[in-house]
């Protein structure tokens, strides 16, 4: 009897709606006097794509000698659930031995449950025992579980380790770095992914993109777009809205909204938020609140991603009576209860408002323990607005959640010696020395037809060094002539004046700024991109209001925080940030 359409059976298949209720197909095949085993493997599937979970593992008991593929059939179908791990072992007693589809579900089933790490470093065992962690399909679910226990050495070892990758394995250790803050290794696999020629995925392209997003790389944004458009991955909805975020994050915000309209159609709700994101890190809350409307018309119902994107530009622009509104609205009209990250965009409007006090409460009677993330931004504002007091508090919380964050030291030691109180600075960095606390290495990066280059404090490693110490040079002595005094209140007061000058001379920003010029990065016309890892220093956001105005150009630096650009000796930031 043909119940599945064998083409070398002589009796009829059943026809496709015949057999869209698995019941139908199951009845049948009771009646029939001699059943396949291979009828029932397949009923164990059809039950799970039905939601019928309890009936496929009832198929699976009727089975009198279930093979390899009934029991991975029935594990497949329980991933999520921790059932799956249970009949694993339930299989090894038989004694069956898994194959490479049998851990590849398995792997899924440690990615979806809690606290099953170790259960899955035991199953990478036995596959490396049974030649098994090389194979594609139990290789990649391997790249992926690694991934998302945020342990990307160990994905890429495993993907280092595979003699034949497809483009299952590309697509895993591409997504599974971008996912891990490795972008440059991510996007170093899509090249070496298209130069083997194995074919991309919705899922690689939308990585390659991610990792585009983190470097806020726009040339390589625009290659991949092209690739995108050939591959006809462009008008896939998850490409689409990651490529939506791609621009957006790197600041090209016309280009992100250029790529949703022409995808509107099909374009969900993370397309949505991506580009409200992308209008919220520009402080353009106008657009977003636009954006935030029609979503709305066309019956997208906000989630709290769109009233994080909301508040994030209020931020942005310091509209503080906003925040306060739309973080009411959020629970009032929409049912969505306030999370912490939309807290923290409250307190930072406030506290970048001056209202720190106002701040400072709202942090401490919320529903939620304040984390790091409240406490460094209020301890910023307190620098901003000078209230060395409280920055000294709130740099204690700061410490009490993460001794080793070295921003609470270095923030409170400035604030302190702006105002003069110079022992308790000293008291403030041999508590850092002694904790052995080291404080985060500034990196820049600018693109340069394609290609990133990246630049630290003082670099002189770059093949261009002299070419850009020179032309950093040149940029200082202009600008010191139209007006251009250096800001010393983030420098230790104990170092020389001539060794002041020098040091903020060569902080990483510049030099990608020089290396920049020189190469000819932006032709005429088009701004300077530059991406800081940290927060720019009060003296570069000096130095480059005066070199936009010296230079004649636009420049946008994508900071920690936000974007800020220069143009004509003025930041869109209100140099509050």
């Amino acid at each position: 009897m043909n119940l599945l359409g064998d083409p070398t059976s002589a009796a009829p298949a059943l026809k496709p709606e015949s057999i869209a209720d698995p019941r139908i197909l199951h009845a049948q095949a009771l009646k029939s006097s001699r059943v396949d085993r291979s009828i029932f493997n397949n009923l164990i599937t059809l039950y799970a794509k039905s939601n019928l979970l309890d009936s496929s593992l009832r198929v699976f008991k009727q089975i009198p000698s279930p093979n390899i593929v009934s029991w991975t059939s029935l594990i497949s179908v329980h991933s999520s659930s921790p059932l799956s791990l249970t009949l694993f072992l339930s299989m090894l007693r038989c004694p069956i031995l898994p194959n490479q589809r049998t851990l590849a579900s398995l792997f899924k089933a440690c990615v979806s449950l809690p606290r099953c790490l170790l259960f899955g470093l035991s199953l990478h065992a036995l596959s490396f025992k049974l030649s098994l962690n090389a194979q594609p399909f139990s290789g990649s679910a391997l790249v992926n579980f690694y991934s998302k226990y945020r342990l990307p050495i160990d994905a890429r070892k495993v993907f280092d380790e595979m003699p034949e990758r497809d483009e299952v394995c590309y697509a895993a250790v591409i997504v599974g770095l971008a996912q891990n803050s490795k972008p440059l290794e991510s996007l170093s696999f899509f090249a070496a992914m298209k130069s083997s020629n194995v074919g991309s995925t919705m899922y690689s392209v939308s990585g390659a993109l991610r990792a585009v997003a983190d470097l806020a790389a726009l040339e390589q944004c625009r290659m991949i777009h092209g690739h995108a458009v050939v591959t006809g991955f462009d008008k896939n909805v998850i490409v689409g809205s990651a490529l939506v975020d791609g621009y957006g994050k790197s600041g090209l915000v016309s280009d992100a909204r250029k790529v949703f309209d022409e995808n509107i159609a099909v374009m969900n709700i993370v397309g949505w938020n991506a580009l409200m994101a992308g209008y919220a890190q520009q402080g353009d809350s106008s657009s977003v609140i636009k954006l935030f409307q029609s979503m709305a018309n066309v019956r997208f119902v906000p989630d709290e991603y769109s009233f994080l994107a909301a508040l994030s530009g209020f931020y942005n622009a310091g509209l503080v009576g906003e925040s306060e509104i739309w973080l009411k609205r959020m629970k009032l009209e929409y049912g969505i209860e306030p999370g912490l990250e939309h807290y923290t965009c409250l307190i930072g409007a406030l506290g970048k408002a001056g209202r720190l006090e106002d701040a400072e409460r709202i942090a401490t009677t919320m529903p939620f323990n304040p984390d790091a993330a409240v406490w460094r931004s209020l301890l910023s504002s307190c620098a901003h607005h000078g209230a060395a007091d409280m920055a000294l508090r709130m740099a204690r919380r700061l410490l009490e959640l993460d001794p080793n964050d070295d921003s609470a030291y270095t923030i409170a030691a400035n604030i302190l010696s702006v105002a003069g109180r110079w022992s308790e600075v000293a008291d403030m960095r041999k508590l850092m020395k002694d904790r052995r606390v080291k404080k985060e290495v500034g990196k820049s990066w600018i693109e340069v037809k394609g290609e990133v280059h990246m630049f630290m404090a003082g670099d002189r490693q770059h093949e261009r060094t002299e070419e850009i110490y020179e032309k950093l040079a040149e940029l200082m002595e202009s600008i010191e002539k139209l007006g251009y005094k250096p800001v010393w209140d983030e420098m230790l007061h104990e170092v020389g004046k001539g060794e002041k000058k020098e040091a903020l001379w060569y902080h990483s920003e510049k030099l990608a700024l020089a290396y920049g010029i020189v190469s000819g990065a932006a032709p005429a016309g088009k701004p300077m991109r530059i991406i800081k890892n940290l927060r720019i220093c009060k003296d570069c956001h000096e130095a480059f209001k005066y070199i936009s105005r010296a230079i004649d150009k636009e420049i946008i630096v994508r900071d920690v925080n936000r974007y800020h650009k220069f143009l004509n000796g003025s930041c869109t930031c209100g140099d509050i940030w």
